[in-house]
């Protein structure tokens, strides 16, 4: 799996978990995790579009799922254990795909380092 395709699977999760949590219950701070899937699909879009580019919206990328998965672990997974329920689901499902994508990020990046 490359870094192009996690970042949209991850934005694509992030989107619509975050929209669905809305859904739920009604709050804005379940859209979130639909803002940084939504700029982390425009650095996809705009690293396709120019190649030149594409180390800084990948840095760009990264630095926005670490953003996510250091809120979401520390401040979301907290209150969603003690909830329980789909709500809990959901916040796994971001966890997953953030963890998933900094993982192929980074191998990823010394894949390119080691290369050069």
């Amino acid at each position: 799996m490359n870094p192009k395709t996690t970042n949209v699977i991850n934005s694509i999760a992030l989107i619509l978990m975050g929209l669905w949590g809305f859904i739920d219950v009604s709050s804005p701070t379940a859209l979130i995790p639909t803002a940084f899937g939504v700029l982390i699909f425009i650095c996809f879009v705009l690293s396709k579009r120019n190649e030149k580019l594409n180390k800084i919206f990948s840095h760009v990328a990264i630095l926005l799922t670490l953003l996510i998965l250091i809120s979401l672990i520390g401040t979301r997974l907290p209150k969603s254990i003690d909830d329980g329920g789909i709500g809990l689901l959901r916040v796994l499902i971001m966890i997953g795909t953030s963890s998933l994508s900094i993982v192929i990020f980074i191998k990823s990046f010394i894949d390119a380092r080691y290369n050069k």
